[in-house]
């Protein structure tokens, strides 16, 4: 392992097995190393259980071969013209035809004791056979001065003769054989680790290295640099194009967020900083003059609380909006939709009327109407819709239309005021947004009304727009799912 670690210090490939490539390449090399090997190992008994196989076979054909010729079967007696087979088995050199390296051929009478043998087997003897048979023919696997034999026993009867016919084969050739095979498998497996190895470091090599360049790319991004974008090819359909392209994407939604909360901050600061500096230059006349002058003090008391109020209620929808932008925060359940628009419209109407206003409500669908969400938010959500109608209408009347369209109840509110400016349109539920027509100070409204509008319709999964009414005047249209059953 030093000598590894010393020539991977040399070689300036840096080892860290917390590594994602080192485990992948360390995983993908034990599994292919597993794989070869156990390969190897089924080799190796298939090829030694083919070579035994093979053996039983040689040893079968001769031993049958004999006991065909000693049964006087065979079209030519190649035992003798003129002995019988008792005499030819056992005449010296007679059962050499039947011998080889490996193959040994021994004759006994029927007691099991040697009357004939081939030359190649010396001094040595095969077991005796087992005594009862338990069939004709027996094999067995004897270790002999010969080294181990497989060896074929068969009692072979012809007329007044019985004679026990052993034929066999020698195992030691097809061992030696087998070692052989099995150090080229040996060899073939250290060969195949060397290989499996490099090319599963180079194949997490190639898988990781996209991954580093998209950490570096992602370190080089802050705060500041959210404009900056990964772009790599849109060509690359793999999951690492997949998240290069999902990172740009959340990058764009950050700038965006961020750009909306710097520009939340500067809208704030803007909006606070007027009524701050009344309440302020009002305190220094009272701290001067509120003694000297009853009249001043008044007045100077009546712009502190009436601008106080109006912090108060730009703090209040802050919060307000803040808690509708919560989304999962906010605890749901099923709420009568129609009633929660029904006493929004009758809560408003005595404010409508001190205005000379007329505030209708219309409900054009039978059956309750069951959303699911927070009560009070949605309740809010009308109330601001009917005070902005209220605010920006000087005479006429405001409309509430309910009714139910494809699993979703819809919600519009329509006004005879100014009406809003095209340009306008797309803005009006931006926060602290006013129209040119509503930044006169006398009229009320801290700019986050038609915000918390939208974030309350969002958190509940549904939808508003504005448009100008063809009457004159805005239109409001609020769409939000129904839930069936």
């Amino acid at each position: 392992m030093r000598r590894f670690a010393a020539w991977a210090t040399r070689s300036k490939i840096k080892i860290n097995f917390r590594s994602l490539r080192w485990r992948i390449a360390t995983f993908y090399a034990l599994l292919l190393l597993g794989v070869v090997a156990a390969v190897a190992v089924v080799l190796t008994v298939q090829l030694r259980s083919i070579v035994l196989d093979t053996a039983r076979v040689q040893a079968d054909q001769i031993g049958s071969e004999i006991s065909r010729q000693v049964r006087g079967t065979s079209a030519l007696n190649a035992i003798g013209d003129t002995l019988g087979p008792y005499d030819a088995l056992t005449l010296p050199g007679n059962l050499d035809r039947y011998s080889s390296p490996t193959t040994y051929v021994e004759i006994d009478n029927a007691q099991g004791y040697p009357i004939g043998k081939s030359s190649n087997m010396g001094g040595a003897t095969f077991d005796r056979s087992p005594d009862p048979r338990p069939s004709t023919v027996v094999d067995s696997d004897e270790h002999t001065r010969l080294g181990e034999v497989l060896v074929r026993d068969e009692l072979v009867q012809y007329p007044g003769v019985a004679l026990i016919v052993k034929v066999g084969e020698g195992v030691q050739l097809y061992d030696e054989m087998l070692d052989r095979v099995s150090g080229l498998l040996a060899l073939v497996l250290v060969l195949a680790a060397i290989v499996v190895l490099a090319g599963s470091f180079a194949l997490a090599s190639s898988a990781i290295e996209p991954i580093n360049r998209l950490i570096a790319a992602m370190r080089g991004i802050g705060s500041e640099q959210l404009h900056r974008r990964l772009n790599w090819p849109k060509s690359r359909h793999d999951e690492l194009g997949t998240l290069a392209q999902t990172f740009d994407a959340m990058l764009g939604r950050l700038e965006e967020a961020f750009a909306r909360e710097r520009q939340f901050i500067s809208d704030a600061s803007h909006e606070l900083k007027t009524p701050l500096t009344i309440i302020n230059a009002n305190a220094q006349m009272l701290e001067r003059w509120a003694d000297r002058d009853p009249k001043l003090r008044a007045e100077s008391l009546h712009a502190i609380a009436s601008e106080s109020a109006s912090l108060a209620r730009m703090v209040n929808g802050m919060l307000v909006l803040a808690k509708a932008e919560s989304g999962d925060a906010i605890p749901r359940e099923p709420v009568e939709f129609g009633a929660i628009v029904e006493e929004a419209a009758r809560l408003a109407e005595p404010r409508a009327a001190e205005l000379g206003l007329t505030l209708r409500f219309e409900r054009h669908s039978e059956g309750p109407l069951v959303v699911l969400g927070d009560a009070n938010l949605l309740r809010q959500l009308f109330t601001n819709l009917i005070d902005n109608a209220i605010k920006f209408t000087e005479r006429g009347k405001i409309e509430l239309e309910l009714s139910r369209s494809d699993g979703r109840a819809v919600v519009e509110i329509s006004d005879t005021g100014i009406g809003i400016d095209d340009d306008s349109l797309e803005r009006v539920f931006d926060r602290f947004y006013r129209t040119d027509k509503s930044r006169n100070r006398q009229v009320p409204g801290t700019g986050l009304g038609l915000a918390i509008v939208r974030s309350i319709v969002r958190v509940h999964d549904g939808s508003v727009a504005a448009r100008r009414n063809a009457a004159g005047g805005a239109l409001f249209r609020v769409t939000l799912p129904l839930l069936e059953g």
